[in-house]
């Protein structure tokens, strides 16, 4: 496994990057500080918004499938850099080192993605009322996009969406979350590297890092000057950034909450169930977006599969992200453990039972807050956990009626990410149907996932409704314009109306 040090030199970090600034930054392994970044002023994020507005007037003029090449280079130096800078998302944010793999293959194969959306930019030829003439949408560049991230994925969420925005021809500016700046700056530097490689089309600023906190954000978020914003973070975050942008007539695509549960069917597959449980709970130590929060489990497999369950977190291994052996690495902070306790407290005074939870490795690692993952079985037909914690904590129900299982897996405010394990067509059918799941992704036969390049990821309600990565979201960062054009010498109105001006 790679130094620090060597991974900082391999992503060309300097001194004058990581050190001597006014945001310390610590990693989640031990509670260290691992570098000290220097933050913005209000006045240097409005002065490179400016800057971001100069480099879209000079983007938008050159070729989408020009556009296009600049990120294939990028996806080419991802490729080259993929161990280093995964490793550094595994120091930085807690993730094991496969996760933070995986999370640098999500922006290789978005740029992959977005190579081809620069050829297919395509608009609409519409039939018109009017004789001899012609009806066109097209799309066209929309401006400087601001994109604010969170810790838990801090360098995928910025590729998701800088590839799409570049090429439907705008420049990007990046609030990464105030935990994991040094991630995005490994970001820039390779951004660099790749418009240094594609040459003189690449205007200065094209990609921006405001570095900071949430006072940073705001600036972005009211400044008129950029069009559209794509936020990733909590439920309250996302209400008001799109309160505000909202305000000014802007544009925002918001990635928030989920609260995600998964469907255990009588008729499921039960090894194939409990694999997709366990993955989906207890993956980046509870911490991702897609999460699996709740299970409800028919009355008749119950026994069957979560004696399974408890036994998996019992023995799920616990430690150093970077050490390769390790499934589930730390808690991002003091904060997060804090909630998780507060949340077990909540569920056990209302009766729940609880299977785990628990600080874990405090002796070996003070400063980290490594912890066990807990079940909590629920009783009562009417319960459910509308709040989501950041945190490995599953809560279980047991259902009898198909229906009820659904109605009670939507009834949360969230609508991110569901899943049902069944082998009955019916069953998958059903929780597919307009009557079905109400999330942005719903899953038959896999756990909660759902960011793959490709398919539209978001969700629905206090989730945001937005959609970045995949099917037609690269309209979200363009314009649509409705061209009409006459190619006669007369001048016929729509919807018949005669009107004689002589």
């Amino acid at each position: 496994m790679m130094t620090k040090e060597e991974i900082y030199a391999d992503l060309g970090l300097t001194a004058a990057d990581i050190d001597g600034g006014n945001l310390a930054v610590h990693t989640p392994i031990d509670g260290s500080e691992i570098a000290n970044v220097t933050m913005d002023t209000v006045a240097e994020a409005e002065a490179k918004i400016g800057k971001s507005v100069e480099a879209f007037k000079a983007w938008r003029k050159v070729t989408a499938p020009r556009r296009g090449e600049l990120v294939r280079i990028l996806g080419n130096i991802l490729r080259e850099k993929k161990e280093a800078l995964g490793a550094l998302v595994t120091l930085e944010c807690g993730k094991i080192y496969q996760e933070g793999l995986g999370e640098v293959q999500e922006m290789i194969d978005i740029c992959d993605f977005a190579v081809g959306q620069s050829r297919m930019l395509h608009g609409l030829t519409i039939v018109s009322e009017r004789p001899l003439h012609k009806m066109r949408e097209i799309w066209q560049p929309l401006g400087p996009v601001g994109i604010i991230s969170a810790f838990n994925f801090p360098v995928a969420v910025w590729s998701w969406n800088t590839c799409l925005a570049l090429v439907c021809g705008n420049s990007v500016i990046w609030k990464p979350s105030e935990k994991t700046p040094v991630t995005a700056l490994a970001c820039q530097k390779l951004f660099e590297m790749a418009c240094a490689e594609f040459g003189e089309d690449a205007p200065a600023n094209l990609s921006q890092i405001l570095t900071g906190e949430r006072d940073i954000g705001e600036v972005l978020v009211a400044d008129e000057r950029v069009p559209l914003i794509s936020a990733t973070g909590s439920s309250a975050m996302g209400k008001i950034v799109g309160q505000n942008v909202a305000a000014r007539f802007g544009k925002s695509i918001l990635e928030l909450g989920g609260n995600n549960a998964i469907i255990v069917s009588k008729e499921a597959d039960l090894d194939l169930a409990y694999q997709g449980i366990v993955f989906g709970s207890v993956g980046t130590c509870g911490q991702r977006c897609t999460t699996t929060r709740r299970l409800f489990i028919h009355e008749d497999v119950y026994d069957e599969i979560v004696p399974r369950i408890k036994k998996a977190f019992s023995g799920v291994s616990i430690g150093n992200p970077l050490d390769e052996a390790t499934l589930m690495g730390p808690l991002i902070d003091e904060d997060s453990f804090n909630n998780m306790e507060n949340a077990l407290k909540v569920a056990a005074d209302k009766g729940a039972t609880i299977t785990g939870g628990g600080r874990a490795m405090a002796d070996e690692y003070p400063g980290g807050y490594y912890v066990n993952p807990a079940l909590v079985e629920m009783d009562g037909k009417d319960a459910n956990v509308k709040t989501e914690t950041f945190a490995p904590i599953l809560y279980a129900f047991k259902y009898t009626d198909l229906d009820d299982a659904i109605s009670r897996q939507n009834d949360v405010p969230q609508g991110l990410s569901s899943a049902i394990f069944t082998k009955n067509m019916l069953e998958a059918e059903t929780f597919t149907s307009e009557f079905g799941s109400d999330c942005g992704i719903a899953n038959v036969n896999i756990g909660t996932s759902g960011a793959e390049i490709g398919g539209a990821f978001g969700g629905e309600k206090e989730t945001g409704g937005g959609r970045e990565s995949g099917s037609d979201a690269w309209r979200g960062y363009m314009r649509r314009m409705t061209s009409t054009t006459n190619y006669s010498t007369e001048l016929p109105l729509a919807q018949g109306i005669k009107f004689d001006a002589e």
